[in-house]
């Protein structure tokens, strides 16, 4: 998959390069959960019927990030978690348009005149709840009247996964409820996260414990805090190992920390991972986060933590 950063107006030269027959999906798209790739899928199927590239027009940094207006928390799928997910989908073009104030304030007729018509779009493909332009006034059947005919375009209707509609909002819903098992179904995959292994505190090592603690890569959505059943592996080896995750201010140890710490225990495992990129898949939901009045009842709480996230990861491979 190729991909090409884009920013408003398009220059002649990348017009140039750029502006051929293809079909696109348009939308930002964070999380691709499954109703995204529905989106993405019926861009890539028309494509390959007509015999034209499949394209996905996206934007980075996320809209509300850039405005520090609304409910923005993070990424729940991060721009490179994006690109290998739509390389996997069969997208051979990815426009990542630098999304900055001054686009924010393009009106509707500007995107399709100056973004969208430019590219030689044959066809375009948005879901049903599809918004541009400034403040959101254009929406997918406006795409149809500004393309004046030249651009075919397809609307897809909301996904249903057991009779309820799968959205972003939806999910980061579920994941500050520790509804993990909901997150997981309507991603389409496991919830996951990245970040560099750094140095702690090493009390973990110090109780029988020994954690990896991560710097996370992105600004992720932050899951409810408390304890995970896990699959992790490291940049060293690529393996899959079992592991159980806490997610939270460390209460038995502090008070008043700012962000949430991310600590991995891997079951069955003694090795030196310093400096090493650990990639994390949320399993289950264990617990919540709990204070404890003591370190022998931390230790047997951990102890039990383990032992679930063993059972509950048993049956994966």
């Amino acid at each position: 998959m190729k991909i090409v950063s884009l920013s408003y107006p398009l220059t002649e030269a990348q017009i140039a390069e750029y502006g051929h027959p293809q079909t696109a999906a348009i939308g930002q798209f964070d999380g691709l959960h499954l109703g995204h790739v529905s989106v993405i899928q019926t861009a890539v199927n028309s494509s390959r019927k007509a015999g034209i590239p499949a394209a996905v027009i996206t934007f980075y940094p996320h809209p509300k990030e850039v405005m520090r207006k609304g409910s923005y928390d993070g990424y729940l799928t991060p721009q490179s978690d994006k690109e290998d997910l739509l390389a996997q989908l069969g997208v051979d073009i990815l426009y990542v348009i630098e999304f900055n104030e001054s686009f924010s304030r393009i009106t509707p007729e500007q995107f399709v005149k100056d973004m969208l018509l430019p590219l030689s779009l044959h066809t375009v493909v948005v879901g049903f709840d599809f918004r541009f332009g400034h403040k959101g006034a254009g929406d997918a059947e406006d795409l149809h009247v500004l393309g004046n005919g030249e651009i075919e375009v397809v609307i897809v209707p909301p996904l249903l996964v057991d009779g309820e509609k799968v959205g972003s909002s939806s999910i980061r819903e579920a994941l500050a409820d520790a509804r993990l098992e909901d997150v997981n179904r309507w991603l389409g995959r496991r919830y996951r996260i990245s970040g560099t292994v750094v140095h702690g505190e090493k009390r973990g090592r110090q109780i029988g414990f020994p954690t990896a603690n991560l710097d996370l890569e992105a600004s992720y959505v932050t899951p409810s805090q408390g304890v995970y059943a896990v699959r992790a592996r490291c940049s060293s080896d690529q393996v899959w190992r079992s592991g159980v995750m806490s997610i939270g201010m460390k209460p038995t140890f502090h008070e008043g920390m700012a962000e949430p710490v991310y600590e991995v225990h891997l079951l069955d495992f003694d090795g030196d991972l310093y400096g090493q990129v650990m990639t994390v898949d949320l399993v289950s939901h264990i617990r919540g986060q709990l204070k404890f009045n003591s370190i022998n009842e931390l230790i047997d709480r951990i102890g039990q933590d383990a032992a679930k996230a063993r059972e509950q990861l048993s049956h994966l491979s």
